[in-house]
């Protein structure tokens, strides 16, 4: 598979959604959980699988277990595309959609059956959480302002 023929396909799972992050990586979520990650620029692609399949897959070359401790819960990485034929490709990433989809709570697989995307919170840098949280206490600042001249008024 390429890397184009990938996208294709996790683009065309029901409420499957694409992501840039970690400047060349392109996620495919459902729900808000990945489900798929594509290096761009390169020829790798995670996923997530069963048990049973994931020692299947670490047996094989070109395989391995993927990284960032992932490798605890079944994700496994495809160090070429090649790695794996085209339908095994599609059925591997068919099936890691599937559990992802399974491991999201009653509402939100309730959103998606409904066809709405569920709101999820967006991946924030740590840099930037930061830049905000010294923004907030003067927000709270002039809220505070404002009923105290509220309150001023009122007993006027």
């Amino acid at each position: 598979m390429t890397n184009d023929s990938i996208r294709e396909f996790c683009m065309s799972l029901p409420m499957a959604t694409e992501e840039v992050q970690w400047e060349e990586h392109l996620l495919f979520k459902i729900g808000g959980k990945m489900f798929a990650i594509l290096t761009l620029g390169g020829n790798r692609c995670a996923f997530k699988s069963t048990p049973e399949r994931y020692a299947e897959l670490v047996e094989m070359a070109d395989i391995i277990p993927s990284a960032y401790n992932m490798w605890k819960y079944q994700w496994v990485n495809a160090e070429s595309l090649t790695a794996l034929s085209d339908a095994e490709f599609r059925e591997d990433l068919r099936t890691s959609y599937d559990l992802v989809r399974a491991s999201l709570t009653k509402k939100m697989q309730a959103e998606l059956e409904a066809g709405r995307q569920p709101k999820v919170k967006k991946f924030v840098r740590k840099a930037e959480r930061e830049k905000a949280k010294k923004k907030a206490p003067a927000k709270k600042q002039i809220v505070a302002k404002a009923k105290k001249k509220a309150a001023k008024k009122k007993r006027a």
